[in-house]
């Protein structure tokens, strides 16, 4: 009889998604002393918290599910979108899109913490940084935020924190874009901030700490605020301008004008609206005030042998360290997109750049012309890009005329319609629009200004080398390729970064997200264009919802930071209409994520923190006692399950208990997810608002530091109080630009989902807590193991404690750049407890990959017994030298172990191994001598 084999090469969970094969596993369960991968999950979780009914939906295969996103992209209509408002249809170079938007080299990397493996996108980023300086004209910018409205809002806070006026007022141009008025209104509820809103005339500098200025205004205007900010500065208050990078290749820029901050979005230069993102912000600033700003700044240093080497700056003012005192909440930023940005700037050039400002600008003056010359009305009299049409009874005539004709008009007020013209922009599209307003005569073609002469950019830009490459293709994907080739991204190896969730980011996951119909609709286009994206966002929701017990999601907020200020937030409203906006108080164990309490204190509240008892858990009895201190003061308190130590707390339901008990609400953080999909809910066990970070558990990149995406679930009775938006209604206001924060990067989740099913979610979590126990077992005869459950069991991740180590002279970071020779990207370093390491495998890991880190990290204590024994002073071994370069590998060998010991340790490939480009890098000397924008050619020369 032919037996057939019951292998199923199209089950994506198992043969694709989830590393070890069921032959390893039963491997790895040896080694963990457990009969059975269930058996392991009944002594790591809670038999009181487990949820009874498995999740209801079965799996997809790749192909299926590629043909079912098609049918759902046809849903979406692709149209003409003149809309403007801070989003604009532009060319992505295809050179961009294959080498960085679809390599995993860039999209798979984390967050540069380690900067030895990192030194690609750091160039990459210090690129944008200095496209950002150079165009704003503000010494110092960062390496990008979440979006334009929120870092106008963050703008806000750090003018509050900088000026020396006394005054507790706000003012904010009503030319800004709607949805950034919204999220700054936002922001300055809690914080006591008072926000005056009017025409900039209207400014009285001594009210106000600070303001804010659109620059070209959201309808338009082109305006020089040189004489505003003059007065601002009189009254000791600071001026920020949001403004636009492609305008600024023809406009005076804000830092002639004398602005103190400048912010915008980079979305123009290459990135696809998206539906609203993701997109980097950006921000720039003087000299002066640069330890103020919130975000992360790529610096220049030196490394240990005096190379050039790159790093992120300023590290202290890092929210995680600062906590509640922390500027900002910002933790993900969004490198991806800076990187996306940075490089159109490269391959444009400043002369390329200019030409696309000029064609835009003179189509826009174009059509002016026209529909002057056909005795329309049209505002202002001075625009770069956008002007209004006064059109009275007939806007909606007009706008329908437009959608007929495959073009989407804004609306503005009742008698106007909004045109912004964009890159994509031609004769034809201007025909079209002429067409709608019943004008048949062609446009003119011209080279006049639409704007006096004197507001004329006169600064050079871009005038460092890397703006004036060869460029061509072949120059550039080669560029591309020396960038990626400095840094070590999950393409090359684990990144076992504890609360991080590095796993697969599938290659099916995420081409959708590429495709025309998902990424060229603009945020602000009308529902019916966009059904296509409400299917996804729905089913999402209610997988979501399935997942976590909870009853409604938001997925506006478009990080895990910002989804913990947004549910904070929704805890605020929520008592404020229950009469009780009295409750400011938030519990929070000291073992928080360092975003917690800075997110607490963003909304108002006031941080209380709870004590640890000695095995890593809640004190249940402080907390009890904190709680009952508050008393009716009592907001909420803020939860990370499993705890950040790694251990499913056996008290979670008792805590829960006792913040409602007291009146408050229960935010439980949703990092650590990855241990809990099809196991436990978080809205089931006492919670009633959670952020999920779908960039760790449910697959979407981490792109070098960003995207990220972070939606709320809320039970029922918070749900009428979740974020809402200028542009879709809602009680409370936004938290981001967009309806949907990043929309388009949804899709990678919602495909993750229907191709794993209910089954697969839940055996990836299985297997995401067995690799983290196999690790451990094997390693805890090396190092012990901080934090383990009643029954010896850690959850998704685990704790090395390396402490001790600090005796014989061998620190954490040591150990972590010794991982770099062997071709590992660290695990946590430091945190939450100082001194040790946090390892996350995930699930997605093979068991080959495992064991060579375990190799790796066994030969590492080895060269530390070494030290220990005094066969080698801690300064002369290979953990203080590391990581080991080309360079010191050529170079005259003087160290008292062997090169191939240096160069090649046990857990190194032989064959393809990494070489990091620099060596330890010195971060001292680059805070103290902060250099954080590429010089310009002169100083090279």
């Amino acid at each position: 009889m032919f037996t057939p084999t019951s292998y199923d090469t199209y089950d994506f969970a198992n043969r694709r998604h989830i590393g070890p094969s069921p032959a390893e596993m039963a491997e790895m369960l040896k080694a963990v002393g457990v009969p059975s991968l269930e058996a392991l999950i009944d002594e790591t979780v809670p038999a009181a918290i487990r949820q009874t009914r498995p999740l209801s939906w079965g799996p997809m295969t790749e192909h299926a599910l590629l043909a079912k996103l098609r049918g759902v992209a046809a849903k979406n209509r692709v149209m003409t979108s003149l809309i403007g408002q801070g989003y604009y249809g532009t060319v992505t170079p295809p050179a961009i899109q294959r080498n960085i938007l679809e390599n995993p080299a860039w999209y798979t990397a984390y967050t540069p913490y380690q900067p030895e493996i990192a030194q690609g996108r750091l160039e990459a980023l210090l690129n944008y940084q200095t496209m950002v300086a150079d165009l704003t004209g503000l010494p110092v910018a960062n390496a990008s935020l979440l979006d334009e409205a929120t870092a106008a809002a963050e703008a806000m806070t750090m003018a509050e924190r900088a000026a020396k006026s006394k005054a507790r007022a706000f003012f904010v141009d009503v030319n800004l874009h709607p949805q950034t008025i919204g999220v700054i209104e936002t922001r300055a509820l809690p914080l006591g901030i008072e926000i005056i809103k009017g025409e900039p005339e209207a400014l009285v500098p001594e009210q106000v700490f600070g303001a804010i200025f659109q620059y070209p205004g959201s309808h338009g205007h082109v305006r020089d605020f040189t004489g505003l900010i003059e007065k601002l500065h009189a009254a000791k208050a600071l001026a920020v301008v949001a403004t636009d990078l492609l305008a600024l290749c023809l406009l005076k820029e804000p830092g002639a004008m004398g602005a103190d901050i400048a912010v915008g979005s980079a979305q123009r230069f290459g990135v696809p609206m998206g539906y609203g993102g993701p997109h980097a912000a950006f921000m720039a600033t003087r000299d002066e005030l640069k330890r103020a700003m919130p975000g992360r700044i790529v610096g220049v240093s030196i490394d240990s042998r005096g190379n050039k080497a790159y790093r992120l700056s300023l590290q202290t003012r890092e929210q995680h360290i600062r906590r509640e005192k922390a500027t900002s909440n910002v933790c993900t930023a969004q490198a991806l997109l800076a990187v996306m940005a940075s490089f159109y700037a490269v391959f444009h050039g400043p002369v390329g750049l200019r030409s696309i400002a000029e064609m835009v600008h003179f189509n826009a003056v174009r059509l002016r012309d026209a529909l002057l010359a056909a005795g329309a009305e049209v505002a202002p009299e001075a625009f770069f890009d956008t002007i209004t049409v006064k059109v009275g009874v007939g806007q909606q005539g007009i706008m329908a005329a437009a959608r007929h004709r495959g073009i989407n008009l804004r609306k503005v007020g009742r008698d106007r319609v909004g045109i912004s013209v964009d890159e994509l922009t031609d004769g034809d599209v201007i025909a079209r629009v002429l067409d709608a307003f019943g004008i048949a005569e062609p446009a003119p073609e011209t080279v006049a200004l639409g704007f006096p002469e004197t507001m004329l950019r006169q600064s050079a830009y871009l005038t460092h080398p890397v703006f004036h490459m060869n460029r061509a293709e072949s120059e550039m994907m080669r560029y591309m390729r020396r960038l990626s080739d400095r840094d070590l991204a999950l393409d090359r190896a684990m990144i076992p970064l504890g609360s991080c969730t590095m796993k697969l980011n599938a290659a099916a996951e995420m081409m959708p997200i590429f495709w025309p119909e998902f990424s060229s609709l603009h945020p602000f286009a009308p529902s019916n264009q966009a059904e296509g994206y409400a299917e996804v966002i729905a089913d999402l929701e209610q997988k979501l919802c399935e997942i976590t017990g909870y009853d409604a999601f938001s997925m506006q907020p478009n990080s895990g930071a910002q989804g913990e200020y947004a549910g904070l937030m929704t805890i605020a409203a929520w008592h404020r209409a229950r009469g009780e906006g009295h409750r400011r108080v938030c519990l929070i164990p000291v073992s928080a994520h360092g975003t917690n309490p800075a997110s607490a204190h963003m909304a108002g509240m006031q941080v209380v923190v709870v004590k640890a008892a000695p095995n890593g858990d809640i004190d249940l009895e402080d907390f009890a006692a904190k709680a009952t201190e508050a008393g009716d003061t009592l907001a909420a308190c803020m939860i990370t399950y499993p705890s950040t130590h790694g251990v499913f707390e056996e008290t979670v339901k008792r805590v829960c208990e006792i913040t409602h008990e007291h009146g408050g609400q229960v935010y439980i953080d949703g990092a650590n997810m990855n241990a809990l999909v099809g196991l436990v809910k978080p809205g089931e066990i006492g919670g009633d608002v959670s952020h999920l970070n779908l960039h760790k558990t449910f697959a979407i990149p981490h792109g070098g530091g960003g995207p990220g995406m972070g939606p709320i679930g809320v039970k029922a009775h918070l749900a009428p109080h979740l974020p809402g938006h200028p542009e879709v209604g809602g009680v409370e206001g936004p938290v981001s630009a967009a309806p949907y924060g990043s929309a388009s990067i949804l899709l990678i989740s919602w495909a993750y989902c229907l191709m794993m099913g209910g089954a697969g979610l839940t055996q990836a979590t299985r297997v995401a807590i067995l690799n983290a126990n196999y690790i451990a077992a094997r390693l805890k005869p090396a190092y012990p193991i901080l934090f383990m459950g009643n029954r010896g069991r850690v959850a998704h991740e685990c704790i090395l404690d390396t402490r001790a180590f600090a005796e014989v002279g061998v620190t954490v970071d040591d150990i972590a750049k010794r991982l770099v020779d062997n071709g590992f990207h660290a695990p946590t370093m430091s945190w939450p407890v100082a001194g040790t390491l946090m390892v996350e495998p995930t699930e997605s890991e093979t068991k080959a990959e495992l064991d060579r880190f375990i190799t790796a990290m066994e030969a590492i204590r080895a060269e530390i017994d070494d030290v220990a024994a005094g066969r080698i002073g801690a300064e002369d071994s290979p953990l203080r030298r590391a990581p080991h370069t080309v360079e010191d590998l050529v170079a005259d060998w003087d160290r008292p172990y062997s090169r191939e010991q240096g160069c090649f340790p046990p857990g190194a490939f032989r064959e393809d191994k990494y070489w990091p480009p620099v060596g330890r890098v010195d971060n001292v000397y680059g805070d103290r001598h902060l250099v954080c924008t590429c010089p310009p050619v002169e100083d090279w020369m």
